[in-house]
């Protein structure tokens, strides 16, 4: 049954079953939760000996700021919060200054946004829609699930050492054909978990080739890490089952009074510009759940801007408070409510739930880290590309005939899709100490660009002819 006219299978507060609630929140936590993790395990890839992230607390984090966002929204946005990309960066640089100074650095990053709903509340958003309209929204919401396609190609192709590898993709295949099949051919049940299909029957063909390499010994099919399970049960203890994750509230408390707080300013550097930019993904986002759901979510009072921004604001504070990562809204889980038609907001509040729940479970923890890259890039190759396609949907009411919107959308495209970062500063790897991403980029060229034309009036509009030859 099709709701609002977007063909919703289960609208926002629609409440399916109970037990479909429970596959549909384990879906949506599927769909986010590689990413979630992944960037701990990046920032310990290059952070401090001494401080190494914990990807359980991160899972917690993520969980507890997507109820302090539904909370702020008044329960209207079908969104999971989890792990920013955007604040790597700043979380390498961080490491320095311990637990203390990420967790500060995430609190004023989460300021800016508050900062900004404060101004939202007493001036509107007429002036966000005229700063970003469908000629600069549409292009970044594509360049968003473009600019992480390569993300998405490079798990894809991936074998258990990171190399490139032809049983890898094979996997990748089987994994992305059979998420389709289940969202395109399946019944209402399997058009609703086309991702948990798809994860299953990937990681299955994984664990038939890596079986077959291990009875061989050939390393170049085995694209399972069993020794994760090992680590984790071997030998088995109470920790094994549940285990305690490494808060980072906890370890800041251990640490605090060595901390110098004459660092703050240079803190507020690391983070506070990043919060811009994430600010301009959290809006295009939104704009882009908006399309999907049939709802107007930014320039309407359900829930309006100031809302989102705050839900957003104060659970990327929670998450850098528990898990030492600011959270965003997820691409990949507005991609999971395009694909499914399942906006139900049950099973995004199941999915915080889980989160949370799972994140002291073990074995959960350890199943999740042994899923093999190119399945995780299976999904991906679908997510990202319902988020490319969304923000091209948005394009389609624009008049590319016109040379004004036509330079609009290029300043957008190009360096956001050929990766045109500003960096800042360099560690001794040669990494920027602080990196505007490619998107932000796009967006602020774009931005100026649509600025600089806008003040031209004679090309705004399409060229017309009363179809008669001659003047």
């Amino acid at each position: 049954m099709q709701k609002n006219g977007t063909g919703l299978i289960y609208d926002i507060h629609d409440k399916p079953p109970f037990g479909k609630i429970i596959v549909f929140s384990l879906q949506q936590l599927l769909a986010i939760i590689a990413a979630t993790i992944l960037v701990p395990m990046l920032v310990n890839s290059y952070g401090a000996v001494d401080l190494q992230m914990d990807t359980a607390a991160a899972l917690l984090g993520a969980g507890v700021g997507t109820f302090v966002y539904i909370l702020f929204t008044k329960a209207q946005c079908p969104v999971f919060l989890g792990s920013s990309f955007a604040f790597l960066s700043a979380l390498y640089s961080a490491t320095v200054f311990g637990y203390c100074g990420i967790i500060v650095g995430g609190i004023l990053a989460g300021a800016v946004y508050v900062v900004i709903a404060i101004i939202v509340h007493f001036t509107g958003t007429k002036w966000v829609s005229r700063l970003l309209p469908p000629v600069i929204i549409g292009p970044t919401v594509a360049i968003i699930g473009l600019g992480l396609s390569g993300s998405a190609i490079s798990n894809f192709t991936s074998g258990l050492d990171g190399g490139y590898n032809l049983i890898a993709i094979l996997c990748g295949v089987i994994t992305f054909i059979a998420t389709v099949l289940a969202a395109t051919f399946g019944r209402k049940t399997m058009r609703l978990i086309p991702f948990i299909i798809g994860i299953i029957a990937g990681y299955i063909a994984c664990l038939i080739f890596s079986l077959i390499g291990i009875a061989c010994n050939a390393p170049y099919l085995q694209l399972i890490d069993f020794s994760i399970f090992k680590d984790a049960f071997s030998p088995f203890t109470v920790s094994s089952i549940i285990h305690v994750p490494k808060f980072a509230f906890v370890e800041a408390g251990r640490e605090i009074g060595s901390f110098e707080w004459g660092n703050l300013g240079t803190l507020a550097l690391l983070f506070m510009p990043v919060a811009f930019v994430v600010l301009a993904e959290h809006i295009a986002d939104h704009k882009n759940l908006g399309t999907v759901i049939g709802r107007e979510l930014v320039d309407s009072k359900a829930p309006g801007l100031t809302r989102t921004l705050l839900g957003d604001g104060v659970g990327s504070m929670v998450g850098a408070f528990f898990g030492c990562c600011p959270n965003t809204t997820y691409g990949e889980s507005v991609g999971c409510v395009a694909i499914t038609k399942n906006a139900s907001i049950y099973s995004i509040i199941g999915a915080a739930g889980f989160s949370i729940l799972l994140s002291f479970f073990t074995p959960f923890v350890v199943f999740v880290r042994t899923i093999p890259s190119c399945v995780i890039g299976g999904i991906c190759v679908c997510l990202y590309g319902f988020i490319a396609v969304s923000g091209l949907k948005m394009l389609q009411p624009v008049d590319l005939s016109n040379n004004r919107n036509l330079f609009v959308v290029s300043a957008v495209f190009v360096p956001g899709i050929g990766g045109l970062t500003l960096d800042f500063g360099a560690r001794g790897d040669g990494s920027p100490v602080i990196q505007i991403t490619a998107v932000a980029v796009a967006l602020f060229l774009g931005i100026f660009t649509n600025f600089i034309l806008g003040r031209k009036k004679a090309d705004e509009a399409p060229v017309k002819t009363s179809g008669k030859k001659g003047k």
